[in-house]
């Protein structure tokens, strides 16, 4: 990760690493999308949360690094791989009409990818546009919006503040 004046960069190889995330009643259709897309994932990493990952693998055969499933963690254990720089696009077919128990933790990764700045997709035409754009086959870099150096300035904000 090289910082700029206001910004951080981070370049995502030609082989992305990609998290893979569906709610219970998406994941079928996660599995459908796959196995039509399988040529183009198979040049990639793949993860994702629990069961998605390990039903992915047994029914495309695709290598998939399994998390914890997403209510027990695995929402937030792709969010800290983000944050890490280990994950540079994610495929999270959500189910908008059902209440999730762990909502919060599926609103924090959101957060945290687009914080992050990496691509999301939520349904299946968004996954197809962004599996089919020529940067896929290509190295990006990504620029962050350096956020720490605002923290720092409400560090000494603060300490001004005190010091009066």
């Amino acid at each position: 990760m090289a910082i700029d004046k206001d910004f951080a960069t981070i370049k995502m190889e030609k082989r992305k690493r990609i998290a893979l995330i569906a709610h219970d009643n998406r994941k079928k259709d996660m599995i459908k999308w796959i196995n039509a897309n399988r040529d183009k994932l198979n040049k990639h990493y793949l993860c994702g949360t629990g069961t998605t990952a390990t039903l992915i693998a047994e029914t495309t055969g695709l290598p998939v690094k399994a998390f914890k499933s997403g209510p027990l963690g695995g929402d937030q254990q792709i969010g800290s791989r983000i944050a890490e720089g280990d994950i540079d696009f994610m495929i999270f077919f959500w189910d908008p009409l059902e209440a999730q128990p762990h909502d919060p933790d599926v609103k924090a990764l959101l957060r945290i990818a687009v914080l992050y700045d990496i691509p999301v997709a939520n349904n299946q035409s968004t996954a197809d546009f962004l599996l089919s754009s020529p940067l896929m086959e290509e190295e990006y870099v990504r620029q962050l919006v350096d956020f720490s150096k605002g923290i720092d300035d409400r560090v000494k904000e603060f300490k001004v503040k005190e010091s009066n």
